[in-house]
């Protein structure tokens, strides 16, 4: 566990330039706090509520110091290989990493990104320089009531990032949930999920479960330990009526990573989930 730094109380205002800096602030949900990260000035990691949520790189957005969104942009770069006018869906927000990485991806993408916290996304705007409408809109909202509000087949990409603590909330894993997601999803639309288990594997299955039941290809990704059973930590759920990315460049891009992961098809998820 890292030391706790001295920063601001959570009833002071953010600096005056709007910039980030350390210390913990109140939000309508509980508090955020920012670190410096020790290794680049320009970045921050943002502990919503004690948990660590976000990592951002002011100067670089492309840098994504949590695996599961480097393993998630891995599979956005092997779906969309050039630039393209994405509309993507994000459910959960945090500190919004992923819909910098997309907008450096993809500058010309139309995003939302749906987060519970109103105060949250305010302080998020004025500390992270981030694109402004209509390329990016944060809309304050429960996830579970925004996405049955949607327009049906209206985004190419919908990316669920919601925890409360460790767990995401049980109403955003169900297979009523995931046919809405289908629903709001164009044609070839991608549905990817962060999913937050344990060696005994039983939200992976469930949620699995719940995909298959709804989609016509579903697959996994996540450091073979992970898979196996091995120990706690995050899988990324891919999910589309479409074939998914699973080719040889999504292998050696996952290969590459700094922490090495491995995909489950269609098939071998079958498989685990008998």
């Amino acid at each position: 566990m890292g030391r706790k730094r001295a920063g601001r109380s959570n009833d002071e205002a953010p600096p005056a330039d709007g910039g980030p800096s350390e210390g913990e602030w109140q939000t309508d949900t509980g508090t955020v706090r920012l670190e410096r990260d020790p290794y680049s000035p320009d970045a921050w990691t943002v502990y919503v509520n004690g948990v660590p949520s976000s990592h951002v790189d002011l100067e670089h957005p492309q840098r994504l110091d949590f695996e599961y969104m480097r393993w998630m942009a891995a599979v956005v770069q092997e779906r969309w290989p050039k630039p393209a006018r994405l509309r993507a869906l994000h459910l959960g927000g945090g500190a919004c990493s992923m819909a910098r990485w997309i907008h450096w991806a993809h500058p010309d993408a139309r995003q939302v990104v749906v987060e519970l916290d109103a105060k949250l996304t305010v302080l998020v705007r004025e500390w992270f320089r981030l694109p402004t409408a209509p390329l990016l809109r944060l809309r304050a909202g429960d996830a579970g009531v925004v996405l049955p509000e949607l327009t049906e087949h209206t985004r190419d990409l919908i990316i669920r990032d919601v925890f409360a603590g460790d767990t995401t909330p049980a109403a955003l894993t169900t297979a009523e949930y995931h046919a809405q997601a289908k629903r709001v999803l164009d044609e070839g639309g991608l549905y990817l999920l962060n999913v937050g288990d344990r060696p005994d594997r039983r939200n992976l299955r469930a949620e699995a479960l719940a995909l298959r039941s709804v989609f016509a290809h579903v697959a996994a990704v996540a450091d073979p330990a992970m898979l196996k059973g091995r120990r706690r930590g995050n899988v990324v759920l891919l999910a589309s009526d479409a074939p998914l990315p699973l080719g040889a460049g999504l292998t050696r891009r996952l290969l590459g990573d700094a922490l090495p992961a491995s995909v489950w098809d269609t098939a071998e998820l079958d498989r685990f989930l008998r």
